[in-house]
């Protein structure tokens, strides 16, 4: 049997990177997935290349009526949801004193106030289902300092997760956080950055990058029943950089 065999999925932020890796993964261990993106047109063609099982809805993960639209969609599509992964996330190398006040609540719109308007929406329809799993994507620097903007927010999922565990420890569902380091992803390896990626690797213990595959397993087995006694809980996978 799959391991996710039976479950439905809300993957935020799938259009590309780790939230299309994440997808890919749910697919193949035999859930039904709603991938939702700002980016339509990569949105519909990687839910067309998944098939009958993924649905693409375009989503602005900072509006309430989104969120209420794609939790409905889900239900409609496939009856329930089991699983909600808050994927989406931005970042800007800016120092404090360049930030501006609209940039740094653009930030905290879509890396903080997503989740929580991604949590509040999908625990009434976990409730329904009988119990669920939340994997909130936060980053290294959500322990240990990083960008200004990014840092915080991170820190903040990793705080919500814990107080939405506890809550919903009574309803049968599970929140965890996720805490990658650095990813070959898009953003990350285009061609005016690798060098640095490259280079940085080398301060890595494990003097590497990670591919998105790396992430989407640990994603998978928090989505699935294998990690049924894990809550409120920190995954680090960062090759060892927060252990230094």
């Amino acid at each position: 049997m799959k391991r996710l065999e039976g479950k439905v999925a809300i993957i935020t932020g799938a259009a590309q990177g780790m939230g299309a890796s994440h997808a890919r993964k749910f697919i193949e261990e035999g859930a039904k997935v709603v991938l939702t993106d700002l980016n339509k047109e990569k949105g519909d063609a990687l839910s067309a290349e998944l098939g009958e099982n993924a649905l693409f809805v375009s989503q602005n993960v900072t509006s309430a009526e989104d969120w209420a639209k794609v939790v409905l969609e889900a239900e409609k599509a496939f009856g329930k949801v089991d699983v909600l992964v808050n994927n989406a996330g931005i970042t800007m190398a800016k120092s404090i004193l360049q930030m501006t006040e609209e940039e740094y609540r653009r930030i905290v719109e879509i890396n903080q106030i997503s989740v929580f308007l991604g949590m509040k929406t999908v625990v009434p329809a976990m409730q329904k289902a009988g119990g669920g799993s939340i994997v909130n994507i936060s980053s290294m620097n959500g322990l240990v300092a990083g960008a200004i903007g990014y840092t915080d927010t991170k820190f903040a999922v990793r705080g919500m997760t814990k107080a939405a565990a506890i809550e919903c420890a009574n309803y049968g569902i599970r929140v965890n956080s996720v805490h990658p380091g650095v990813i070959a992803t898009p953003m990350v390896v285009q061609e005016d950055t690798k060098a640095a990626v490259e280079a940085f690797s080398k301060q890595i213990p494990l003097k590497r990058v990670a591919e998105p595959e790396e992430v989407s397993n640990l994603v998978l087995y928090l989505a699935s029943d294998e990690s049924s006694y894990s809550t409120g809980a920190e995954f680090v996978i960062d090759g060892g950089m927060t252990a230094m």
